[in-house]
């Protein structure tokens, strides 16, 4: 990779991590291309010079939450363990939920006001990624790995299970009587999580040399 090439990334890269600072204080409309170049330390044209506009670099952010959010299960085949997968999942979404909040609700927020600025992203992407992981779980049924369940619906759980407590953090945080989520720890948290929806699926949640 050249000196160049790895110049434009770390450029895109600052640009991007602003930008989500940005969107998730002020959403879409509040959001000014000139807040974000200077949370950047970069000139606005930087900004028109990489992503164009306004609008292009909010889709980039919330593609890329996407993306990273589900990576964990793009390998998952017919021939894993579902106990191991989904577990995995779970931790790794329940982390990136409460270590990047406001990501998590960057992503919430643009859904609930009609993901508008993502409808290509969910057709043309997260419908097949979607489709894909459906398919893996029915393997897995149809193999006696795991009892019938709704495959569409259990993923629905997970995100919403794990994302929760990124987007009602407050209330939870007021309920239980801590100072932040980490008081209570990511590892109990996916514990329960984990328990309850693999048991539902007929499932053990695997030992630590069992996730290995």
């Amino acid at each position: 990779m050249s000196k160049r090439q790895v110049n434009r990334e770390e450029i895109c890269l600052r640009i991007l991590e602003a930008a989500e600072v940005e969107f998730g204080l002020k959403g879409y409309n509040g959001a000014s291309l000139q807040h974000i170049a200077e949370t950047a330390n970069l000139p606005k044209a930087n900004i028109v010079y990489y992503f164009e506009s306004k609008l292009k670099l909010y889709k980039t952010v919330l593609n890329r939450i996407a993306t990273i959010w589900n990576d964990v299960f793009d390998k998952a085949t017919v021939e894993d363990d579902p106990a191991v997968v989904l577990d995995e999942f779970i931790r790794t979404k329940l982390a990136q939920s409460i270590e990047k909040p406001r990501s998590s609700r960057i992503f919430a927020m643009e859904v609930m006001q009609g993901a508008h600025h993502i409808d290509d992203f969910l057709t043309d992407e997260l419908k097949p990624w979607f489709q894909g992981r459906v398919a893996v779980i029915e393997g897995w049924i149809a193999q006696g790995k795991m009892k019938q369940v709704n495959p569409e619906n259990l993923i629905f759980m997970i995100w919403s299970s794990t994302q929760h407590y990124a987007d009602f953090e407050s209330q939870i945080v007021k309920l239980t009587d801590q100072v932040s989520l980490n008081e209570q720890g990511l590892e109990s948290i996916g514990d329960t999580i984990s328990q309850i929806i693999l048991t539902g699926c007929g499932l053990q949640v695997p030992t630590p040399a069992e996730s290995k």
